[in-house]
């Protein structure tokens, strides 16, 4: 039996028992189908318990059988019972399985996430804080509009202090236990000096409203038990049995809570300061995978974990390696994998649930023909009875991915749904850069035109718009032209005037590209640089913001993909025979198809039910985190998108995209295909990235190769980064290596980067010799056109011809 410190207030269980008492579970049912580690989990008395959990191997069954061993062996009272989850779902189920096993007493413990705890603590204590137990708690929405009014009163350039950024920073600084006056001190620059000023008054505002953030919760229980040992006390005497789910993904702050709970390395409490007996810690136990630490750009911890037997000298562990979800040919892949991390505790996944199928390899020619394998293989499992939809999941490392899968599925009428995500064409970004061109395209166009208005802001604020709109009214005219003649307006301020000015310049000049006839991608990567939205996002601290400038490269690559050949872009229709004669695709004709590629209408209506195919799952590998699939599509597996760019000269996040890996791996239960693409638009030119190196950590005989990169043998336009204007034609090993030339950015892309207002046109006539920013040598053949709309068709050597628009592009007349 436990020892008890009953405390006041702790609700009796007979108070909360049905006045029917339930039966209590024999010792035998409450261990019936665990294995041996998990009785041993189960019945652990004394010191700190780890359980390395691997993947699928039941850890929820552990936890739940515990708690009801705690309460119906051991005599624990539910109250003293503390249970830690990452979601409010699965606590909810965790708190419904153990009353299933245990009765209505189940009700009392504590089963919650660490703020659910933490704003429990904090409405009981809140007086030793100097603040109002009815406190509210401020949602991101809420934290951003605080953060904006604060950058306001400090008179803030919001380009470069963004109220998201210094959000970010804030909660980073209070997830370390930093307050504003220790984040100062530890500020390294002028800027993060500011972000903490801005920190100050921030609290205080929140102080003012008596509310606290999410992050506050975490912070002040800490503190509260650092500053008040009693109260500290008080809790460690109400929680005898603390336990915590996926310990791999606490961050320090968490890390902390727990200490002050259950560790007895701290300072000893003398009876006087503590007001009763010190009494011993919590038993604590934690569950977790080391391998499975995937959230460092969260805050999250992987020492925590690592270091659990420093932390606490006297701990136990338990390995749980045997895996009751997948077959043992995947596991055998992901142990291997996951073997090439250095450090971590040795563990080895096992099933008795036989080797299963061998592991399906696929090396696409593209993007395209990755995507469009994935989607034939998945119509024939369904057609042999195989697979359901719901069945299916596919991964990808960024979320940028899924527009390629989206686009192949929509065409071929397969459902599916984005989990954790929008749809590509719903990305605020997306939709922000395909308002720009709508607006270029169609300034009447009265939505576009407004959406992008103030974005990124530009100092063109609501009365200024409501002056336009208001002259636009009276006079009769559209609220473009009101914007043109801005100056006509009554009652706008001078500083909004030039602001306005500088906006419909920019509009204008952009027009001007479409009227010379210039690229699609081309002027809709001038249009991200020139109106500042891609640098504000660049520039930004907020981690959502890399994603966005993913998403924004994703779309570029759609447009060049298009304008390259509009038979494979969006939504195009293989059906359509190209028109020799026709003028090259232009703005219009772009969104147009993209239009049509972003209705929802074309994606099918799904029945439901139990028998129903469902619809296949699309997810970033974050995402699959906890979720498992019969069948899982793990794609893009090349060095520079899994393992992502930014891991390749760091081994740390290089480990942590192997965990990813791993994660990914021992999502499937029965079969598992992996895949990449040989070539893959990155800002609309050709990456060409060598193969996984995860794929060469895989054990060979256990992947079967569909197809390989020796068996590549189409190659299209988009493989070449070449201009839609010409360049001659190439077939296979000579492709290859002009396609290897462009590694970051197009010839287009890098002439939009270059291109200026006001710019002097070279003049150019046949038979000069250029050089080329990006083509090098050339010399021209021939020129159309005069002044801002000339054009040159100049022969670079082994670049091909290629037909230049001369006011934007990089060349220099020797």
């Amino acid at each position: 039996m436990s020892m008890q410190f009953p405390i006041p207030g702790l609700p009796s269980v007979e108070a909360e028992e049905p006045s029917q008492k339930r039966r209590r579970p024999s010792r035998d049912e409450l261990l019936a189908g665990l294995n041996e580690p998990q009785r041993q989990a189960v019945v652990h008395e004394g010191a700190p318990l780890l359980v390395v959990a691997g993947a699928g191997s039941g850890k929820t069954r552990v936890l739940t059988r515990r708690i009801a061993w705690l309460i119906s062996e051991r005599g624990a009272h539910p109250g003293s019972i503390l249970a830690i989850t990452f979601t409010n779902k699965a606590a909810a189920e965790m708190r419904e399985r153990v009353e299933e096993l245990v009765g209505g007493r189940a009700r009392i413990m504590w089963v919650s996430t660490f703020h659910s705890a933490c704003v429990r603590i904090l409405r009981k204590e809140s007086a030793n804080l100097g603040f109002k137990s009815n406190f509210t708690i401020y949602d991101a929405a809420d934290s951003k509009r605080l953060m904006t009014l604060v950058c306001r009163d400090l008179d803030l350039d919001v380009k470069r202090f963004q109220p998201r950024a210094i959000l970010n920073w804030v909660s980073n600084a209070k997830n370390e236990l930093q307050d504003h006056e220790e984040a100062a001190k530890d500020a390294r620059n002028t800027q993060e000096e500011t972000y903490a000023e801005a920190y100050r008054i921030y609290q205080e505002r929140l102080r003012q409203a008596n509310a606290l953030d999410f992050d506050d919760l975490l912070m002040m229980t800490v503190h509260l038990f650092r500053a008040f040992p009693e109260v500290r006390e008080n809790w460690r005497r109400r929680f005898r049995h603390v336990l915590v789910d996926e310990y791999q993904d606490t961050n320090h702050a968490q890390y902390a809570l727990i200490h002050e709970l259950c560790a007895d390395s701290m300072e000893e409490l003398t009876t006087a300061e503590s007001g009763a007996e010190r009494v011993p810690p919590a038993e604590l136990m934690v569950v977790g995978d080391a391998d499975q630490s995937i959230y460092a750009f969260r805050g999250a911890n992987i020492r925590n974990i690592m270091d659990f037997e420093q932390d606490f000298p006297n701990a136990e562990t338990v390995l749980l390696e045997q895996n009751y979800r997948s077959t043992q040919t995947i596991l055998t892949a992901a142990n291997s994998v996951i073997g090439h991390n250095e450090g971590r505790k040795p563990k080895k996944l096992w099933s008795d649930a036989g080797d299963g199928a061998k592991i399906t390899g696929y090396v696409g020619d593209d993007e395209r023909d990755e995507a469009r394998f994935v989607a034939e293989e998945i119509d024939r499992l369904s057609d042999e009875g195989k697979a359901r939809a719901k069945d299916v999941a596919v991964f990808y490392r960024t979320n940028a991915q899924s527009r390629v899968f989206e686009e192949v599925f929509i065409r071929v009428g397969m459902p599916y749904k984005v989990v954790g995500g929008v749809r590509f064409y719903e990305r605020r970004e997306v939709k922000d850069a395909l308002a720009y061109l709508r607006t270029i395209a169609n300034p009447a166009d009265l939505v576009s035109l407004r959406r992008i208005l103030n974005v990124p802001k530009r100092g063109i604020g609501e009365r200024a718009e409501a002056c336009i709109d208001a002259y636009a009214t009276r006079e009769r005219i559209t609220f473009w032209e009101g914007l043109q003649q801005a100056d006509q307006a009554p009652g706008i301020a001078t500083r909004s005037l030039t602001m306005i000015r500088s906006f419909v310049e920019l509009i204008e000049q952009l027009q001007s590209m479409v009227v010379a006839g210039e690229r699609v991608d081309v002027i809709l990567e001038q249009t991200l640089t020139r109106s500042g939205y891609l640098k504000e996002l660049e520039e930004s601290d907020d981690p959502q913001d890399e994603t966005r400038v993913e998403n924004l490269a994703e779309l570029v690559a759609v447009a060049r993909e298009f304008a390259e050949d509009p038979q494979v872009g969006p939504s195009a229709d293989p059906a359509d025979e190209p028109d020799p004669d026709a003028p090259p695709p232009g703005l219009t004709d772009f969104l147009e198809r993209v239009a049509l590629v972003a209705d929802s209408d074309q994606i099918p209506d799904v029945p439901e039910g139990e028998d129903a195919p469902g619809v296949v799952t699309m997810m970033t590998l974050h995402t699959a985190k906890g979720l498992e699939f019969p069948i899982v599509f793990l794609t893009g597996l090349e060095d520079g998108v899994f393992p992502h760019m930014r891991s390749l000269g760091d081994k740390p996040e290089l480990e942590e995209e192997r965990r990813l890996a791993y994660v990914g791996l021992t999502r499937a239960r029965e079969r598992l295909y992996i895949s990449r693409a040989i070539v893959r638009s990155a800002w609309g030119a050709p990456a060409h990235n060598p193969a996984s190196r995860f794929i060469d950590e895989l054990p060979v005989d256990l992947v079967d190769w569909k197809r390989t990169a020796a068996e590549q043998t189409s190659w299209t336009r988009q493989d070449l980064g070449g201009s839609s204007y010409g360049g001659g034609s190439l077939t296979g090993r000579g492709r290859q290596q002009m396609a290897s030339r462009f590694s970051s950015a197009s010839a287009s892309a890098d002439a939009s980067k270059k291109a200026m207002a006001g710019r002097d046109v070279p003049s150019l006539d046949p038979g000069d010799r250029v050089q080329h920013d990006s083509f090098g040598l050339g010399t021209v053949i021939s020129v159309e056109g005069a002044a801002e709309k000339a054009v040159a068709s100049i022969d670079f050597g082994s670049e091909g011809v290629k037909r230049l628009l001369l006011r934007y592009a990089p060349v220099e007349k020797l």
